[in-house]
């Protein structure tokens, strides 16, 4: 039991039904197939706070918490957090690039956004480095209702933080 019970944390709520479902026909007789039990691995969450996480980002703690009401990823050393806003025909992007541990402005990145609209074609615009705001900043016309998809790359020192966000307009 203490076997199952420390997998069960690595899976996802549907995986829990589909055992669950599968206990309930209980007996002590073995199952007749190994192949009609549902398989236990880590299954990525779907939690909001990891959807728009790269493949390498972690969220750890409070650090993880947006602190200017955008969404938050965590990608190793970086904490990124993307903040949409819709000014008239426009939507203003600001990324607030930052060190993972104490949160301190990170200027001097280059940081570019690749934003695919919802017609489904695709931008690439580059977001300079507000010092004023302490974050890097843009504006793209956003004309088409919808969801926006947006990766942002950030180049620091040689280094690469990425993450994936959304805006609808």
């Amino acid at each position: 039991m203490m076997t199952i019970q420390s997998r069960l944390v690595s899976i996802t709520i549907p995986t829990v039904l589909a055992i669950a479902a599968s206990l309930t026909g209980c007996s002590s007789a073995p199952p007749e197939s190994s192949a009609a039990s549902p398989s236990i691995s880590p299954v990525a969450s779907t939690s909001p706070s990891l959807i728009a996480a790269s493949p390498n980002a972690t969220p750890t703690g409070d650090h993880s918490q947006p602190k200017q009401g955008g969404q938050v990823v965590e990608d190793g050393n970086y904490h990124l957090e993307f903040v949409a806003g819709k000014e008239g025909k426009t939507t203003h992007l600001d990324l607030f690039l930052q060190t993972g541990d104490t949160h301190a402005a990170i200027p001097g990145a280059i940081v570019e956004a690749q934003v695919q609209k919802p017609d489904g074609t695709t931008a690439k615009v580059v977001l300079p480095y507000d010092a004023p705001g302490q974050h890097y900043a843009t504006s793209i016309p956003t004309t088409e209702s919808g969801e926006y998809l947006v990766k942002i790359t950030a180049k620091i020192k040689g280094k690469t933080a990425a993450g994936r966000f959304t805006f609808s307009n």
